[in-house]
């Protein structure tokens, strides 16, 4: 599985999005995030691929790409049940 982060860092969303991101490595070391800025390339190619509309948007995919799980707006989920989603 894999967790993807889809954000913009210079909005007013993107501290709280850092902060999630700083805790949640230091809580689940043995978790990786993929965090992509939705300007950028990458970013705006996975928001398209995964018809993501609202900011900030967590994403979580199979090995075969497969959406597993999303969440879009300005309530982030947990961090656990983050995780839940991933080992799923």
């Amino acid at each position: 599985m894999k967790v993807l982060v889809l954000y913009r860092p210079n909005s007013e969303h993107g501290r709280v999005v850092e902060d999630f991101i700083h805790e949640f490595q230091s809580q689940h070391r043995d978790e990786r995030l993929e965090v992509l800025n939705i300007d950028s390339r990458d970013g705006s190619a996975m928001a398209s691929l995964y018809d993501v509309v609202r900011y900030p948007a967590i994403l979580v995919l199979q090995t075969d790409g497969y959406l597993q799980k999303s969440w879009e707006g300005d309530r982030l989920p947990l961090m656990d049940e983050v995780v839940s989603y991933a080992h799923a």
